[in-house]
């Protein structure tokens, strides 16, 4: 299943040289690397071991992407097949702990590693900087124009031209601009002749029977609660332009000295998890874990992330993110930064939580010693799947399955077939979820 195996999408492509841009001021460099992701790290730090003059672009301010901006709880398939530089990077993390291997630490442990490989090999970054357009000729790339992300209008842009250009970036900016093919949501299963593709609705991360969705229970007329779609759910394996759900993996602490109060975010509306207190009326509330997968780090830190039927994810809330421009990006980043902090918020603070269950989640705040330009939270959005790359190999279910092999395998892939709700929709009167995927049971694949 294409969608579910490309979580960074690598892109190489060769640059021609070509004369100086007139009245521009022209990087020039053997290798551009585009997002500074840990696999956009990792490329430029093995380019510039190997000799190779290198330029790492990254939009934020932030190296690491997800491995610094909260999954400290490493998804293992089968560690053993995790080599290179990747179990390199985990053994750095072990010496920090006082171990051989760390595979569950801290986001600042995790950035400080990545910025470590930066320094070591003397990488050039710039930060805060986005790509806008991507020159061709003849399908091959000339340069890319990078503007500031903070002040786009105000500070001039830069042109740089690479002999490669390595995307590396969770959306696929540079890839898509520089007209290489892609698709966005998922295929119907009669494209790649799957069954785990299209829409799913599949018990996984689901609701139980019997939740009403409308605002005035058992009257249609009343309209739907916050995050239900009214358009009827589609035929399994049906495809559709849907991708899934985002959310961001939560950093919080239980130790009173580095605790800081989770407050009332901005735009805060209560109303978005009343299909939360539905929830719990059919499973009632035992801890305030109930509803997330709490993962526990080292020195009192968590690692936070979506579970059951109403969690974290932002069901339907990030169709457009892929395709869209960077306002429109940082609306929909925004939107699912205040429901994340609201959720905690309400479960924390709202009436219709049980008392017990306030008081345990009034214990967590965010780290003070984590995140501490960004306010002790994330600078990176779980953006889970974005543009994926149309190759002359895609990689779908039947590679996970070992129905089909690669003969050209520059990696190993060891973990389930796993992709998140896209949807939540009425069926039969009922509020159900649509598109969880967790197929698990092979072993270790290739990667072309």
């Amino acid at each position: 299943m294409s969608k579910i195996i490309s979580c960074l999408a690598m892109l190489s492509v060769t640059a021609c040289a070509c004369s100086p841009l007139q009245g521009e001021n022209v990087k020039k460099v053997d290798i551009c690397v585009y997002g500074g992701t840990s696999a956009g790290v990792i490329a430029a730090y093995t380019a510039r071991q190997a000799g190779k003059s290198v330029l790492l672009i990254e939009p934020g301010r932030h190296l690491g992407g997800m491995s610094s901006g909260g999954l400290g709880y490493t998804d293992i398939g089968n560690k053993y097949v995790i080599r290179g530089l990747a179990l390199d990077f985990y053994r750095r993390l072990g010496r920090h702990y006082g171990k051989l291997e760390q595979w569950i630490f801290e986001p600042k442990e995790a950035e400080a590693v990545f910025n470590e490989y930066i320094r070591r090999a003397d990488v050039e970054v710039w930060y805060d900087s986005r790509i806008v357009r991507a020159a061709n000729r003849g399908g091959v790339i000339r340069n890319i124009t990078l503007e500031n992300s903070v002040s786009p209008r105000s500070s001039p842009r830069r042109t740089v031209r690479a002999k490669v250009f390595i995307d590396c970036s969770y959306e696929g900016d540079l890839m898509a601009r520089a007209g290489v093919s892609y698709t966005v949501g998922r295929e119907g299963n009669e494209r790649y002749g799957e069954t785990y593709n299209g829409a799913q609705r599949m018990n996984g991360h689901q609701f139980p029977d019997g939740i009403d969705p409308y605002i005035v229970r058992g009257d249609s007329a009343s309209g739907l609660l916050y995050g239900i779609n009214p358009d009827p759910i589609l035929p399994d394996g049906t495809g559709n332009k849907k991708v899934q759900a985002y959310n961001f993996r939560i950093a919080l602490t239980d130790r009173p000295e580095n605790r800081v109060e989770i407050t009332r975010p901005d735009n805060y509306d209560p109303q978005r998890y009343e299909l939360l207190v539905r929830l719990k009326e059919k499973l009632p509330w035992k801890t305030p874990y109930d509803v997330f997968i709490w993962s526990r780090m080292p020195n009192g830190k968590t690692d936070i992330n979506n579970s059951g039927g109403f969690s974290t994810d932002v069901i339907g809330e990030n169709w457009n993110y892929p395709e869209a421009d960077y306002p429109e990006r940082e609306r929909i980043r925004r939107f699912h930064e205040d429901y994340t902090k609201g959720l905690l918020y309400f479960i924390g603070h709202d009436p219709r939580v049980p008392d017990s269950i306030r008081r345990e989640m009034l214990r967590w705040g965010y780290p003070k010693d984590e995140y501490t330009d960004n306010g002790h939270w994330t600078h990176q959005m779980y953006v889970r799947e974005a543009r994926r790359m149309i190759g002359p190999v895609v990689m779908t279910q039947h590679h996970c399955l070992g129905e089909e092999t690669v003969t050209d395998g520059i990696g190993w892939a060891a973990y389930t077939m796993d992709s998140h709700n896209c949807d939540r929709h009425v069926v039969n009167g009922m509020v159900k979820n649509e598109g969880n995927v967790e197929i698990g049971g092979f072993g270790p694949y290739r990667r072309p």
